[in-house]
């Protein structure tokens, strides 16, 4: 099978990229900048451009974006170009080349408001039932895209899959809070319960659904780690987190050895339950996988998110005190 993957400079695409390389398919990597594993360097907003690139293809992974990082340093109009406009372009030449399918890549930021329960309130069970309330123009055009994508599967029959992935780069902590209160390690290992995703995990849900996507033919799906909580703790999560995690798994005396603790509340869990049984999807990196390679002296993340490491989303600038401004 003939793979163009958008955004493959990028973490995401990166990935799809090495794995693919390793497959039986061949992929090629579209993206705005030029990298080791991009071989189309364009504009998705430019029709005659994603034409000329999707000529040939028998399915498209579409992750480029922009994210949230980009929220604070680029107008409202660039995400319009790129997350609208860009995936209208990629649906229209998919469907008019006799593409076989799209697989979408979104993001559980499109839950905005929706994934912050009031004070007193339980933790937030999240799953693709929530209705999204955005809170940004990222939100908004990834949603939007989203639509996008079931109205041209609802209205021309071309298969295609949505997947929701939660936070999996590498690179610091937005909140500058967390920073200062965590050790980055720390931090990303207590996101594994409930909003963290390794590369390689997200990744392969992707290979597995431009497998089934012909048959699936359209469906929305959260990728994260798999949590060990359950519907019964969303109380508990917001006001003592520790507490619950102990019923599960016995984490404390290498947490202690570390001089790790856990957040003192957790607002939401991302539940993966759909992906998991609809794509045959097993995320290999969760909380307890990481427990036990820490234990062992080992990174609790993936070889290819070492190899992919940090790209930051602003080339060539930096930000005091910030990984990216936040808006």
């Amino acid at each position: 099978m003939n793979v163009l993957v958008t955004g493959s400079a990028g973490h995401l695409g990166e990935a799809l990229m090495r794995l693919l390389e390793r497959s039986d398919h061949q992929a090629t990597g579209l993206d705005r900048l030029a990298s080791e594993f991009t071989s189309r360097v364009g504009d998705l907003a430019d029709r005659a451009f994603v034409a000329h690139a999707v000529r040939g293809c028998d399915a498209i992974l579409h992750t480029a974006t922009l994210h949230k990082p980009h929220v604070a340093t680029h107008p409202k109009r660039a995400f319009v170009d790129t997350n609208i406009t860009g995936t209208l372009n990629l649906l229209e030449e998919a469907l008019a080349q006799g593409c076989q399918s799209l697989i979408f890549t979104s993001t559980t930021s499109t839950f905005g408001h929706a994934l912050v329960p009031a004070p007193g309130q339980p933790a937030a069970w999240i799953t693709e039932d929530v209705r999204p309330i955005p809170k940004n123009i990222y939100g908004v055009t990834k949603t939007a895209a989203e639509d996008l994508c079931e109205l041209f599967q609802r209205r021309h029959g071309l298969p295609v899959l949505i997947l929701k992935t939660s936070r999996f780069f590498p690179e610091a902590d937005d909140n500058a809070a967390t920073r200062s209160a965590f050790e980055d390690l720390n931090a990303k290992v207590n996101e594994l319960l409930y909003r963290r995703l390794d590369v390689e995990d997200a990744a392969r849900a992707h290979l597995l659904a431009l497998e089934r996507a012909p048959t699936i033919r359209f469906g929305r799906y959260i990728l994260s780690a798999t949590s060990p909580f359950t519907p019964d703790d969303v109380a508990d999560l917001r006001t003592d987190p520790a507490s619950v995690l102990r019923r599960y798994v016995d984490f404390e005396d290498e947490y202690a050895r570390r001089g790790w603790r856990l957040f003192d509340s957790i607002d939401r869990v991302y539940v993966n339950q759909k992906a998991r049984s609809e794509l045959g999807w097993e995320p290999k990196h969760t909380f307890g996988f990481a427990l036990e390679q820490l234990r062992r002296g080992r990174s609790p993340f993936s070889d290819l998110m070492q190899q992919i490491g940090s790209k930051g989303y602003h080339p060539g600038e930096s930000f005091e005190g910030e990984p990216f401004p936040v808006d």
